[in-house]
């Protein structure tokens, strides 16, 4: 399942906690627990209770590091030495990806208004 967009305006949020997250993406918090572990690149914040607390940026992380594994059918190692290699490309690139869905999903809007 893709990432969905939330509507509100959650983009100005600092902080994401793990739940919002997990519901963002529509995978367990187990999964991301273990990309955590198996990935430096994704560092949430803990609290002293131990609840994680998700940046911006540890949302893009995952974004790309999801769209790696589920979208492209990368293995584990295949996408952290993807990662180590060229992370400011795939950056990059999902960017470029989530402008082109954005704009697909506009047109799809206004050709259903016509």
């Amino acid at each position: 399942m893709p990432y969905t967009e939330q509507e509100n305006d959650d983009i100005t949020k600092k902080y994401y906690s793990m739940g919002e997250v997990s519901a963002m993406f529509g995978v367990k918090q187990s999964l991301l627990r273990f990309y955590e572990n198996e990935f430096d690149v994704l560092t949430p914040k803990k609290n002293k209770k131990g609840n994680r607390y998700f940046t911006p940026e540890d949302l893009e992380n995952f974004k790309i590091i999801f769209h790696l594994i589920r979208e492209k059918g990368y293995t584990i190692q295949g996408a952290k030495d993807h990662l180590k290699n060229n992370l400011k490309g795939t950056r990059d690139s999902q960017r470029v990806i989530e402008s082109l869905e954005s704009m697909k999903k506009f047109l799809l809007e206004v050709r259903d208004q016509l």
